[in-house]
């Protein structure tokens, strides 16, 4: 599987941005997803994740309540809406697949895509 984000910019706090995660290869639907970001200097943290099925998703507490995840399976991309932003949601984010019913944890991620850069000014 691979995977190309995008949809990263500038935008100023309490605004909103959709990101969005394209996957190719056949096999995609099979695929759990998720969200993580980094800041320089920091470890990669969690953001959301989705199940093969779609539905709710799982997130961090940081963002529970502002980002949604949600996943077309036609389309074989997966997205993140995000509202209300933040300066402390300032990183570049990163799109994974995992052949897990679904996973927290970097490690447990095998597909990584490029990252898309967001910046949320005050």
């Amino acid at each position: 599987v691979q995977l190309q984000a995008s949809g990263g910019g500038l935008v100023q706090a309490g605004g909103s941005l959709r990101l969005s995660c394209a996957a190719s290869g056949r096999t995609f639907s099979t695929y759990s997803l998720g969200w993580f970001r980094q800041v320089p200097g920091k470890a990669r943290e969690f953001v959301a994740a989705i199940t093969v099925s779609g539905g709710r998703g799982v997130y961090a507490d940081s963002v529970e309540g502002r980002f949604t995840i949600s996943r077309d399976h036609a389309k074989n991309t997966v997205y993140l809406q995000m509202n209300s932003l933040q300066v402390e949601d300032t990183a570049i984010y990163y799109c994974a697949a995992t052949s897990r019913t679904y996973a927290l944890s970097v490690i447990n991620y095998d597909y990584w895509g490029q990252g898309t850069e967001v910046t949320v000014s005050s």
